[in-house]
């Protein structure tokens, strides 16, 4: 009765284990709990998982309390040992090995004594013992199959113990716990690979989505792969930052993924966006850099002033005037083309002036030196994006919301679209494309909006712009923060976390990397200022190499 007793409690354990095990997300620490069950199960000495990849057994997980090992899974130490082949070289079965056996006929192999068996190969076993002086005696061997009947895995336990401490034989109770534990496990493993599959499949898409940006626009491609970066990097920073609002701010496994997948799609609606705005690197470019043609215009003044000169038409001294003139104007056409952070007024009122001036085309006709809107591209204030072309860029946002809250996302994503179409919202509510509050945010949305930002500040592969310094970005990010764009509790663990020269370290030349006047950055108290001067003297940035 006390057997009948111990061997249903044994199954309730049985039970209890297949639970615990379909709850386990982490493949190493599923593979070791697995061996340690089947150990507890069996009262063995020691045991090894393998598994079955391109027709060899490779080790998973190695324990064994005699001998102290410890290897594989999550808490051992790395497995150097090489995979045991299923096959020959002569294409015929290993079937000397025990575990390549019960992994090519599906059976387990259950032996009292190794050093007694008949048909397998155990001097590598009796080597071994010699070496240690260990006596591995007493093998079962269980595979482990999925729900198709094929073989996954391999479980072998080695050295039952009873009581007493001493080796025994694995019973065939013992064996059919096991089996039916390895049932369980394969079933949960192979629940677990699929996941992983799905998961690694996903994120291959999302890489794909980004390596079409990537060829649409190189610059775009970069941003898409540092960004998500610099979003784990500071979210990272709040998640352990004890102190102060974000205090209570924490993240699980799952949703540190989650606001992973969402920094890759934070810019996925670039993809609908034209590439001749998107990489619009002059006031002037559209498919081409247009400035060529006012080129070819201010040649022909040139040439027709010569005309003219020659011709008697023209005197000397109007003649060189007018020349000095047009050389002049190409000139500032051509400054003014690349675009800058500002463009006073006066340079405004020469371009209308230049625009007045009159050129023949090859019709004879007289026309306006520069058209409505080359006049409009040249006048840009700042930048090299006209306010309709700023409109396109900032519809991506809109399409990227759009794209994602299409999908049919699963409960551990369902805030992957607001996570990543929130960045380019203010603390004020005047972002775009919703005009969210901070308090409408999440702080995840709002992480990402400090990444976005900063990354464009330092980003030095844009084609219409120099990456700014460290100083220059934090001095920007201080007037931002100051202004309600970004969020003040984030700003201050960016700094405080020193997220900057994390980011710094990985993605910045040194060439940009200098030192910060934190007395003259905006948005921070002069203690945090103090407290940062002293952090740079005490740790200061470390020199590399460009």
């Amino acid at each position: 009765m006390a057997e009948h007793g111990e061997f249903l409690e044994r199954l309730e354990t049985l039970n209890a284990i297949g639970v615990a095990l379909s709850s386990e997300r982490d493949t190493d620490s599923l593979l070791e709990r697995i061996l340690e069950a089947a150990r507890e199960f069996a009262d063995a000495d020691g045991g090894t998982l393998y598994r079955v990849v391109d027709d060899q057994l490779t080790f998973e997980v190695l324990r064994n309390d005699s001998l102290g090992y410890c290897m594989g899974g999550q808490r051992g130490t790395p497995i150097n040992f090489p995979p045991l082949p299923l096959f020959l070289a002569d294409g015929k079965p290993n079937e000397s090995l025990v575990v390549a056996q019960a992994a090519l006929t599906g059976r387990t192999i259950n032996i009292p004594d190794a050093y007694e068996a008949e048909g397998f190969d155990f001097s590598g076993t009796r080597a071994f013992d010699q070496r240690t002086g260990y006596r591995s005696k007493s093998f079962l061997t269980v595979p482990m199959k999925d729900h198709e009947s094929k073989v996954i895995g391999v479980l072998q336990l080695i050295n039952a113990k009873d009581a007493r401490g001493e080796v025994t034989p694995f019973s065939l109770e013992d064996q059919q716990l096991v089996e039916s534990l390895a049932s369980q496990a394969a079933i949960v493993l192979t629940n677990r690979l699929l996941i992983k599959q799905m998961e690694d499949l996903f994120e291959s898409l999302i890489n794909l989505i980004n390596s079409a940006l990537d060829e649409k626009s190189p610059y775009t491609g970069g941003h898409c792969e540092r960004v998500p970066m610099l979003t784990m990097m500071l979210a990272e920073a709040a998640d352990r930052h004890e102190d102060g609002p974000l205090a209570e701010f924490k993240m699980t496994e799952k949703d540190r993924y989650e606001l992973k997948i969402a920094g890759l799609l934070h810019d996925c609606g670039k993809i609908t966006t034209p590439v001749h705005v998107v990489d619009k690197a002059t006031k002037l470019e559209t498919i081409f850099d247009r400035v060529h043609l006012l080129d070819a215009r201010f040649e022909i003044a040139l040439r027709d002033a010569e005309i003219a000169h020659l011709l008697g038409q023209l005197g000397q001294a109007d003649y060189e005037r007018t020349i000095a003139e047009l050389k002049s104007d190409r000139a500032f056409c051509r400054e003014i083309n690349i675009g800058g952070e500002f463009m006073a007024d006066d340079k405004i009122a020469r371009v209308k002036a230049i625009a007045e001036r009159r050129w023949k085309n090859s019709d004879g006709e007289e026309l306006p030196f520069l058209s409505d809107n080359e006049v409009e591209n040249l006048c840009i204030r700042k930048g090299t994006l006209t306010g309709d072309e700023r409109e396109i860029i900032n519809h991506h946002i809109v399409m990227t919301i759009r794209m994602l809250e299409a999908l049919p996302w699963p409960a551990h994503l369902t805030n992957v679209p607001e996570y990543a179409g929130g960045h380019h919202e203010r603390m004020d509510g005047k972002g775009y494309p919703k005009g969210l509050t901070r308090d409408q945010m999440s702080v995840q949305a709002r992480v990402m909006g400090i990444a976005d930002v900063f990354e464009a500040l330092t980003a030095a592969d844009r084609p219409y712009k120099l990456g700014k310094t460290l100083s220059e970005s934090i001095r920007i990010l201080g007037f931002m923060c100051r202004d309600h764009h970004i969020d003040p509790d984030l700003f201050d663990v960016f700094l405080r976390e020193r997220v900057y020269l994390e980011y710094a370290d990985r993605f910045l030349p040194a060439s940009q990397i200098d030192a910060i006047d934190w007395a003259g950055i905006a948005g921070i108290s002069p203690e945090l200022a103090a407290w940062l001067a002293e952090q740079d003297r005490i740790n200061p940035p470390k020199a590399k190499a460009d």
